[in-house]
């Protein structure tokens, strides 16, 4: 419900640029919906080759606190259903078809101490990405984007990313621009599959944890 009013913007803007665009609901924790959304899709677009896979939510659990619930919802939307759906788009796919799927530069970087549900769901992305490759291939192309320091998490402003750019190798804030240029690569590309490219400044470097 949150992102419906700009998702509703966003198609109209692809419209007014002269593309074909729909805008789909579905909640991806049901799997009845989250079944019929590749269907649904290809029902209003026609047979589908690209799918990026970047529906996610970032809960605050920590290490102390973090409860099986808590676990077992951020798998479910994190890695659960971006897997299903890939599974799904494969069935339909053409030769040459790609699948991006959005972890999280923490997944290397840094154990983030606060998000502890979401950075374990996006390691088991980030290992659904490597396994999609394997048994997708040759049809499906599988790989990953790890943003950084792109944009402030929900609650937090731009002075969250200007006080954390320092940490970085680049010191500089990330344009979510770079991301996209990242999955125009990818859904290019005809001879990468089962990689991750981290658009961090460097972030992945670092090592260490955070909270």
């Amino acid at each position: 419900d949150r992102s419906s009013v700009a998702a509703e913007q966003l198609v109209e803007e692809m419209r007014g640029a002269g593309a074909r665009a729909w805008c789909l609901r579905a909640a991806l924790r049901e799997l009845g919906e989250l079944h019929d959304l590749v269907g649904r899709a290809a029902a209003l677009a026609g047979p589908l080759s690209i799918l990026v896979n970047n529906a996610s939510a970032f809960p605050r659990t920590t290490f102390e606190t973090v409860t099986r619930a808590d676990l077992l919802s951020s798998v479910e939307l994190d890695a659960w259903a971006p897997f299903e759906l890939a599974r799904r788009f494969a069935e339909g796919a053409p030769l040459g078809a790609h699948v991006v799927n959005m972890v999280d530069t923490r997944v290397v970087a840094q154990y983030d101490w606060q998000h502890f549900a979401y950075c374990a769901a996006k390691h088991v992305l980030a290992l659904f990405t490597e396994l999609l490759a394997l048994r997708l291939a040759p049809r499906v192309a599988v790989n990953a984007v790890a943003p950084g320091l792109i944009l402030p998490p929900a609650g937090y402003g731009q002075d969250y990313l200007e006080a954390r750019k320092s940490e970085l190798p680049l010191q500089r804030v990330g344009d979510p621009a770079f991301v996209t240029d990242a999955i125009l690569f990818l859904v290019r590309s005809e001879f990468v599959t089962g990689q991750t490219i981290f658009v961090d400044g460097g972030r992945h470097l670092l090592g260490g944890s955070r909270g």
